[in-house]
């Protein structure tokens, strides 16, 4: 342990954290000890930053956690907060040799300091703040299975006296996990305290794994119910909360989760905590769609305010267009919100018009919004004359960013009625308002005059690519001219920055597109995988042939946004080489999901994933 007049005898010069030098550790660390609270704020916050940026550590680390441990004991007013650096610091899993254990490594020369301060920081777990004794037992947790002999015992001793005494049941449950971290099993399932007993539970759900026992779902059921009261929600490793360990441990085993999650909903939803561990069993798990939106029904009446309701109608609404037929319980509350006065209505008619429920469409028009145009569009293409007059209305009243590109979204699914929104698309197109799409949809649905195809010719001079590629495409459509498009392209292509957005975007071009050829086949073997996989697609595209297209996108298949963009285009070719067949069946059958969600996507990626590798198995 190091004061901070020792902190000159370091040459912090000569280590580096996450921005470089670490000339500026020392000041950190002083600053940790003034009496301006918020400069010992700004100083905590820059040490997260420097020497433990989002999960890594560097070679400053190791020799800031002597400083640390002293300012653990010598600012109390912090000292929960220093702990948890140090705890942080220290994370690594204690089942990978490659993480602690080898020389050389920061974290190593991290966990060997705090093992050597660990003896003067054990007091700290008998401080009268309930939060700095958590804290503690974070730090004993991070290294107990480094501890030498002598001082694990020590520490053993000391949490064990936690475990039996301390009056604050959280502190009690953290001990009983610090005790298993050192090597004591025990189950307390018998024990008064419901929070000793879901630790116990969580330790052996963790010891078992999924599926879990009966009596296992049972305490987590019970007893997690009701959220901790207290304001100091420190995480264990790989986790950022308590209760993210408990969701992530219920989220692997779906039976147990929909089980907890639905009692959780019965006693109250407090703290969101069902309704919550529903929507994370919908983003985790394939078809559980049902289950999830009846248990977000069950839970609407708990919710205490417009947010949480708010936040219910939102998954509702992420997930309804997966029921064939949504029920009429369903899509009556949703009519009841969606008529409400408050943040929740949005949500809801959002949903409700998701749902295909036929009045949707008034309450649409009565209120109308970006989003939930582009839904009734899609849900409703029989009321097209209806739709694109408003759609029509709020562009002209000057939409940008994503509200005026959901609008030319819906005007996409309004067939040839879109046409009647041409003087607003130009519009667009020539105040820059989502521009890009807006030539898009002049391409797709305009009519050919002279204006338009001047306008278009226009903006394949924009200082913009992404407006160039677009418009220069639209004029194609328009007019079948390809050499505007090949002058644009061959710009584009020969540029230097990311070429497979310009590259995924010449299927228009077809055959048109050969011309480009010899920009287009050295890229196939492009280190980035996105300009392979936008080369392979273009190089069929072009030439029409799919034998040097499929051997670049086969290699790169696979659960990935990259492998997902490749699947598509084999899908496209309707070719797949034999030896994927293994990981398609893979892809077509996980219960799990294998992708994410992602932001703005109309469809979920895993489950075109899903049907892109399904339709590749049935194809010859």
């Amino acid at each position: 342990m190091r004061s901070p007049a020792e902190l000159d005898q370091v040459q912090w010069h000569d280590l580096t954290h996450a921005h470089g030098p670490a000339d500026d550790v020392p000041e950190l660390i002083r600053a940790l000890h003034g009496d301006d609270a918020d400069a010992v704020d700004e100083a905590i916050h820059a040490l997260y930053g420097t020497i433990h940026h989002q999960g890594t550590v560097y070679p400053a680390s190791a020799p800031a956690v002597p400083f640390l441990a002293h300012a653990a004991l010598h600012v109390p007013g912090r000292r929960d907060e220093v702990l948890m650096l140090l705890a942080v610091l220290a994370d690594h899993d204690p089942e990978d040799p490659a993480s602690p254990h080898w020389p050389g490594r920061p974290v190593a020369a991290i966990c060997a300091e705090l093992t050597r301060v660990l003896p003067q920081l054990l007091p700290c777990l008998t401080d009268s703040a309930r939060a700095v004794r958590r804290a503690a037992l974070r730090v004993v947790a991070a290294v107990a299975d480094l501890l030498p002999a002598e001082v694990r015992a020590a520490a053993e001793r000391r949490v064990d006296e936690l475990y039996a005494t301390d009056p604050v049941p959280a502190v009690r449950a953290d001990a009983l996990v610090v005790l298993a971290r050192l090597g004591r099993e025990s189950e307390a399932f018998d024990s008064p305290l419901p929070e000793v007993r879901l630790a116990a539970a969580l330790l052996a759900a963790e010891r078992s794994g999924p599926p879990y026992e009966k009596r296992l779902v049972d305490v987590l059921a019970e007893d997690g119910a009701e959220p901790d009261p207290g304001d100091d929600d420190f995480p264990w490793a790989d986790t950022t909360s308590p209760d993210d360990r408990l969701t992530h441990l219920l989220t692997r085993d779906v039976a147990a989760g929909l089980t907890v999650a639905a009692r959780w909903i019965a006693a109250g939803d407090l703290g969101s905590r069902g309704s919550g561990l529903a929507r994370l069993i919908a983003e985790t798990w394939r078809d559980r769609e049902p289950e999830v939106l009846d248990l977000m029904l069950a839970a609407l009446p708990h919710q205490r305010d417009a947010r949480g309701r708010a936040a219910c109608l939102t998954t509702i609404g992420q997930w309804i267009e997966r029921l064939p037929e949504p029920g009429t319980d369903l899509r009556d509350t949703l009519h009841r919100y969606a008529r409400s006065a408050d943040e929740s209505a949005a949500p809801a008619l959002l949903a409700l018009a998701r749902s295909r429920d036929p009045r949707a469409l008034e309450l649409v028009l009565r209120t109308p919004g970006p989003d939930t145009l582009r839904a009734a569009a899609a849900s409703c293409p029989g009321a097209a004359d209806r739709l694109v007059p408003e759609i029509r209305r709020t562009l002209a009243c000057g939409a940008t960013g994503n509200e005026a590109v959901d609008l030319i979204g819906a005007l996409t699914e309004c067939g040839a009625a879109a046409r009647r929104a041409q003087p607003e698309l130009l519009d667009c197109l020539r105040t820059r308002r989502a521009a890009v799409v807006a030539a898009r949809q002049l391409g797709l649905n305009g009519v050919v005059t002279p204006e338009i195809t001047d306008l278009l010719h226009e903006a394949t001079h924009s200082t913009d690519p992404s407006l160039r590629a677009a418009a220069a495409l639209a004029h194609h459509r328009l007019t079948g001219e390809a050499a505007p498009a090949l002058r644009v392209f061959e710009g584009l292509l020969a540029a230097r920055g990311p070429l497979h957005w310009h590259l995924s975007s010449l299927r228009p071009l077809g055959g048109a597109a050969a011309p480009l050829l010899p920009l287009i086949e050295p890229l196939l073997t492009a280190r980035y995988e996105w300009t392979r996989m936008a080369a392979a697609e273009a190089h069929h595209t072009a030439t029409g042939t799919p034998e040097r297209a499929v051997p670049v996108l086969a290699g790169l298949i696979g659960p990935t946004p990259v492998g997902l963009a490749a699947l598509k285009a084999l899908a496209a070719i309707g070719r797949a080489p034999e030896e994927l067949r293994p990981a398609l069946r893979s892809f077509a059958s996980s219960p799990s999901r294998l992708l994410p969600a992602t932001p703005f996507s109309d469809v979920h990626p895993d489950e075109e994933l899903r049907a892109l590798a399904r339709s590749l198995l049935a194809s010859p």
